[in-house]
Parts: C-alpha cells; sequence; structure tokens
C-alpha cells in the first residue's frame, strides 16, 4: 500500500511537471511573437513620421521659424512639428533634442531617428532609410541629403532615438 501512495504520487509529480513544461513551451512563442510586434510598432512608427516629414518636401526654410508654422520652418522646428504630428513630444531646439531619446550610433539608425549635425550641435534632420536624411536648411528649404557624402558625411555627430 505505502509503495501504490509513492507511486500516485510520483504519477501526479510527473503529470504536474508535464502540463508546467507544457504550459511553458506553449508562452515561448507568444513572448517572442510580442517583440516581433513591438518590432514592427517601431517601424511603423518611423515609417509615419518619414511619411508626415515627406509632406513638407520644399517648404522654405526660416532660422527661427515659429513652432506650429507651417510655411516654414529652421531645421529644429521641422523635427519638433513632425514628432508632434506622430503624438511624440521633443524638444524645439536641435541641442535639446540631441539629449531626448536613447543614443544610436550611425551603423545602427532606424528609419524615424533624429540625425544631428556639427559640434557643437547646430542642425537636426530625420533618418528616413538608405543613408538619407530629411531636413530643412537655406534655399533648397525641406529637402532629402545623403549622410555618407559630401558637407553632411564630414560634419554628422549624432542620432538619438525617440520612437
Amino acid at each position: 500500500m505505502a509503495a501504490s501512495n509513492k507511486l500516485k504520487k510520483l504519477i501526479a509529480s510527473a503529470v504536474a511537471l508535464t502540463i508546467l513544461l507544457g504550459g511553458a513551451s506553449q508562452t515561448l512563442p507568444a513572448k517572442t511573437a510580442s517583440a516581433a510586434e513591438a518590432t514592427v510598432t517601431a517601424s511603423s512608427k518611423g515609417s509615419n513620421v518619414v511619411a508626415t516629414a515627406k509632406r513638407y518636401l520644399g517648404v522654405k526654410y526660416k532660422f527661427g521659424a515659429k513652432t506650429g508654422n507651417t510655411s516654414s520652418f529652421d531645421c529644429s522646428s521641422f523635427t519638433q512639428w513632425v514628432f508632434k504630428k506622430n503624438g511624440v513630444s521633443i524638444p524645439r531646439e536641435s541641442q535639446a533634442q540631441s539629449k531626448v531619446g536613447r543614443y544610436v550610433s550611425k551603423a545602427n539608425l532606424q528609419v524615424g531617428d533624429l540625425v544631428f549635425f556639427y559640434s557643437p550641435i547646430h542642425h537636426v534632420g530625420i533618418y528616413i532609410g538608405n543613408g538619407k536624411v530629411i531636413h530643412t536648411y537655406g534655399s533648397p528649404g525641406v529637402t532629402i541629403s545623403s549622410i555618407n557624402s559630401g558637407w553632411w558625411k564630414t560634419h554628422y555627430a549624432t542620432a538619438r532615438r525617440v520612437l
């Protein structure tokens, strides 16, 4: 009889362990799916930011442009406006923007990251992928440039992820 009780306890423990392990194995894919969903969400947010920014291509540049004015922008009023339209609040000036979010190396840029130029920071744009940034300056106004050539390559400073 004692052996029968021990056998029952052993079987009950084995069943409990099987259920426990079976539940854990079912939980793992759900966690992986959540991580994948988070990546897709961040990617979608970055794409939305870029789509918003592209709507303003050609809008003229004006140093010190007023916040909320969409007939002209300076670099930081442009980035602030675009992110605000996508539900993200960032400071008004490029130096302050360079301190929000988290640092991103040039090699790890993602669509929607803020990209900064000069040292100290005096210019900001939004990374749109494929080594390109949308930003505003001088006579072209809101435009797209390559961060891997010319002036932009030699004056690249840092990047921040706020999404």
